[in-house]
């Protein structure tokens, strides 16, 4: 295997390869990580080479797979890294020959819904095209229950366990890492269960900072010296008096002597390999600040269940809700400067931490690690210190977000199901939006949507745009000859075939305002406070575009905002949920930074639609257009917010119709081309949604 830069390159010209069922196996032996190589396989075509990729999926353990027939006239395989700021490479590559008796049987027990019954009907030979059957069951990327993840992604193996600490003694200067664990009155065995959690860290360069909070009940304090006199790498300090858990924290902060500092309470668990996934993403990037991990829960026998699998850096999803958690890691000099844990925020002392940290902190120097490195104890009478005073957390909360955002003329506000809702302010005088509408014809949806721009929709400078393309129904003349003298409204003529990224820049060169709303004509204003909240956010100078959350008629949610790589290529986050459900974590009550959003509702300041150079009317005419928009958007170092406290109605495409004819089907294949051929690293990898969660669809499922 031959190396260009940072793309691995594997020759098998001559291999008799082929047209060849195989199976492909790798493992990255970097850093760690979920998804890390784009794999390609390279054939020779007619007008040149042609790239086909081959999909691979996570096995577990860093090792990926993926089995299926390899072109014919193959010229070998490319990897491309993924990540952008981790070190890669290849180790324990193989290419496994397959007959197709052997596939079609795995194929077959991969089902994920065969009964015996159906075992035993299909065993008779019912009619089963061997065809049809094994690709379906190849191409099946299948959700699956969380012990099955568990016992297939997250079991560590005595082997993977001798391939770590080989790779950690062969490390030059280790970090030190110091775990800071408050103490007070926790259940003995839970407290011994926490202590063996550390003791028992495949990496060995650590010190358990503990503070004995005055504990009332005297095993306690002979527990920890019994694991104290055990490992010389426990420090122990015991207060004289009840100080509540900040002032236990930074006494154990105080004692700490790690380049970064890791949160534990003294009721939860370290998975094996935590502080080793903390480490060498330390030593991939010693410039961190934050580095925190995924996590789940345990049950008073240690049962793991409901996992959070979370989102990289999203600095307005914290302004909601604490999604980071456990296990958080933070550089100590960092941490002594913002203060440490502030008395009087007890129940919310961590999120009142990492807003204060955050805030202004170069996302550049937080890293997500997506994989489960902490465990949530969820049993009752573990003396959490958290869960005793909800109503006081709340508050506490609240005043934390009040006190980060106050220079910016922010508010803080509760939200649904008691998490934070933060309120920006929309400058005065009120920025003119330009509503820009394209349509054609069906007058019926475009006078709901005018109607409820112009008379439900409580925001005072505005002007609609509408963008007329080649109507001619004598019900759309007399909607527009009863809004000719409304000086709101403008209608500008685009004569020509449908194309909805013309049409909307056409709208937008037309536009008087220095904030853009590109609006579908099948859109309904339900919410009279819906475009105030998209306005005030889409003037924040780092967020470049904002989008909104659209409901189908019969109340199912549309739009939470778009997810790379489902589908191939985006779509949309919780599709067909009920409009009320709060949704994965409550994702879909809280405002969160997202990869894109539809461009059926997408608001955002003139200036940076001309920076990016608008829609591409060229190659994506009708689909993808928005996401490969706000992709450039991101692109150019905005944010892009998805907002749920501005909802709308949306009568999705019934003015355009589904894709039926071959004209719009190859239309919508070479879109899809452009996509990936521009975008195809960051299709394979949303920042916001976790590569453990299935592609079949943006369910935050396994």
């Amino acid at each position: 295997m031959s190396r260009d830069g940072q793309t691995f390159w594997l020759d098998l010209a001559g291999r008799r390869l082929a047209g060849t069922w195989v199976t492909i196996r790798l493992r990255d032996a970097g850093s760690g990580g979920v998804g890390r190589f784009l794999l390609d396989a390279v054939s020779s075509g007619p007008d040149g080479s042609v790239v086909q990729n081959l999909p691979e999926t996570a096995q577990g353990n860093d090792s990926f797979g993926w089995t299926g027939r390899l072109p014919g006239a193959l010229l070998g395989l490319r990897l491309t890294p993924l990540s952008r700021d981790q070190p890669v490479s290849v180790s324990d590559l193989s290419i496994r020959r397959r007959r197709r008796p052997s596939l079609l049987l795995q194929a077959f027990l991969r089902q994920p819904t065969l009964t015996s019954k159906a075992l035993y009907w299909r065993c008779l030979g019912l009619k089963v095209r061997a065809r049809g059957f094994l690709a379906r069951a190849l191409g099946h990327r299948g959700e699956t229950a969380y012990r099955e993840w568990i016992r297939r992604f997250d079991t560590l193996h005595e082997a993977d366990r001798r391939r770590l600490r080989r790779e950690i003694a062969e490390w030059r200067d280790p970090p030190l890492l110091s775990v800071v664990m408050p103490v007070y009155d926790p259940a003995p065995r839970v407290l011994a269960a926490a202590l063996r959690s550390v003791r028992r860290q495949i990496y060995p360069h650590w010190q358990l900072c503990l503070v004995d909070d005055a504990s009332t009940d005297p095993a306690i304090p002979r527990l920890i010296a019994r694991h104290a006199a055990r490992d010389p790498r426990i420090r122990v300090l015991r207060r004289d008096e009840n100080g509540h858990i900040a002032r236990a924290t930074n006494d154990a902060i105080a004692m700490a002597e790690g380049s970064h500092v890791a949160f534990l309470d003294h009721d939860d668990v370290l998975a094996e390999t935590a502080l080793y996934q903390v480490a060498a993403a330390l030593r991939a990037d010693p410039a961190l600040d934050l580095v925190y991990s995924d996590e789940d829960k345990i049950d008073g026998r240690g049962r793991r269940f409901e996992p959070h699998f979370k989102s990289d850096y999203n600095r307005e999803l914290l302004y909601g809700q604490n999604y980071i958690n456990h296990l958080t890691v933070v550089r100590r000099e960092t941490l002594l400067a913002v203060g440490g844990l502030r008395p009087g925020f007890e129940g919310s002392q961590d999120h009142d931490l990492l807003l204060r940290l955050s805030a202004g902190l170069d996302p550049a120097r937080v890293r997500h690690i997506p994989k489960v490195l902490y465990h949530w104890r969820a049993a009752g009478g573990s003396g959490t210190f958290s869960d005793r005073a909800l109503a006081r957390a709340e508050a506490a909360r609240l005043r934390a977000l009040a006190e980060v955002v106050e220079p910016s003329g922010g508010r803080a506000e509760r939200g649904p199901y008691g998490f934070n809702r933060l309120v920006r302010p929309v400058p005065q005088p009120s920025p003119l939006v330009s509503v820009i509408v394209p349509t054609r014809d069906r007058a019926e949806l475009l006078a709901v949507a005018l109607d409820g721009l112009l008379e439900r929709t409580a925001y005072g400078p505005l002007e609609v745009v509408v963008v007329d393309n080649d109507s001619r129904e004598p019900a759309t003349r007399d909607l527009f000859a009863r809004y000719a003298n409304e000086p709101r409204v403008r209608i500008v003529r685009v004569p020509g075939g449908f194309n909805f990224s013309d049409l909307s820049n056409r709208g937008a060169a037309a536009a008087r305002g220095s904030v853009l709303l590109f609006l579908n004509n099948d859109i309904e204003v339900v919410e009279e406070g819906w475009l105030r909240e998209l306005v005030s956010i889409a003037v924040d100078p780092e967020v470049g575009a904002v989008g909104a959350k659209l409901l189908y008629p019969d109340g199912t949610l549309q739009h939470g905002g778009i997810v790379l790589g489902i589908g191939g290529v985006a779509g949309h986050s919780h599709l067909g949920l009920d409009g009320d459900d709060p949704g994965y974590f409550a994702r879909m009550t809280l405002s969160q930074e997202v990869s894109g959003v539809t461009g059926a509702c997408l608001a955002m300041r003139a200036g940076v639609f001309a920076q990016v150079g608008g829609f591409d009317a060229e190659h994506l005419a009708v689909a993808f257009n928005d996401v490969d928009l706000c992709l450039r958007v991101r692109q150019a170092g905005y944010r892009i917010v998805w907002t749920p406290h501005a909802r709308l109605m949306h009568h999705e495409s019934k003015s355009r119709g589904p894709e039926d004819t071959p004209e719009k089907r190859a239309r919508f294949e070479a879109e899809i081309r452009v996509m990936h051929d521009r975008w195809e690293p960051q299709l394979r990898s949303d920042p916001f949604y976790n590569p453990n969660l299935s592609r079949v669809s943006a369910h935050f499922r396994l």
